[in-house]
C-alpha cells in the first residue's frame, strides 16, 4: 500500500504569542475569522463587551459544523443570545482562549472538517 501525505489547503495558524496570531507568514494583531474552507476576514470587535449578535450571525453564514471561539487570553463565554443565529442554524460553538482556539482549528481544519475559527483580538486586556 502506498501512502501519500494528506494535502491540507486550509489556512492554519502557524505561531501565536500574547496578541497576536500568524497565518500564512502574516502576523495579525486584529480581531479575524479564518473557515477552513480558505476565507478569511477581520472581525470588527476590539473588545469581549462589544459582541454583538451580528458577529455570531457573520460566522453562521460561514455555514460550518463548528465555531471555535477563541475569547481572548482569557476563557469568557458569549450570551446564548448573541450565539442565537448558531443555534438555530444548529452548528456548534466551542469557547477556548485563543491559543487552545489556535491548536484545535488546525487539528479540526488538518482533518478536512469544516470549521470556523473567530479570534477576538483585544486591543488592551480585559
Amino acid at each position: 500500500m502506498k501512502i501519500h501525505p494528506d494535502i491540507i489547503s486550509a489556512p492554519f495558524i502557524s505561531s501565536y504569542g500574547k496578541g497576536w496570531v500568524k497565518v500564512a507568514n502574516e502576523q495579525l494583531t486584529r480581531s479575524v475569522v479564518l473557515s477552513s474552507d480558505g476565507r478569511r476576514f477581520d472581525w470588527p470587535c476590539a473588545r469581549f463587551e462589544d459582541l454583538t449578535a451580528t458577529h455570531f450571525e457573520q460566522l453562521a453564514q460561514l455555514k460550518p459544523e463548528l465555531v471555535i471561539f477563541g475569547s481572548g487570553e482569557r476563557l469568557r463565554f458569549p450570551a446564548a443570545a448573541l450565539t442565537r443565529a448558531l443555534i438555530e442554524c444548529q452548528i456548534g460553538i466551542e469557547t477556548m482562549d485563543i491559543q487552545a482556539a489556535c491548536r484545535t482549528y488546525n487539528i479540526l481544519a488538518g482533518e478536512g472538517r469544516h470549521v470556523a475559527l473567530a479570534l477576538l483580538m483585544e486591543s488592551s486586556s480585559g
